[in-house]
């Protein structure tokens, strides 16, 4: 029986090839893509847990990857104001 591990992230509609593109190379399987509670795109992933716990780099990626994202939506907002970023 496989353990899996799952990981949710949000798409930004500019980009969603390549974020999709990016977690896919890293053995994310994409399950299902639901509009967030904000009204963005948000995906979940997959993926088989490997015995030797070598998967762990794929956690690293997401917490990069929300720290991206933040700047992103930060940089939207400000832009949309009138604001430099």
């Amino acid at each position: 029986m496989n353990t899996w591990e799952y990981l949710t992230t949000p798409l930004l509609i500019h980009n969603t090839a390549a974020i999709l593109n990016n977690w896919g190379k890293q053995g994310w399987e994409l399950v299902q893509v639901v509009q967030g509670p904000e009204g963005g795109l948000v995906a979940y992933f997959k993926r088989p847990v490997s015995q030797d716990g070598s998967n762990s780099a794929g956690l690293a990626a997401a917490e990069q990857a929300s720290r991206q994202f933040e700047g992103d939506v930060l940089s939207e907002r400000s832009e949309s104001k009138g604001g430099a970023a």
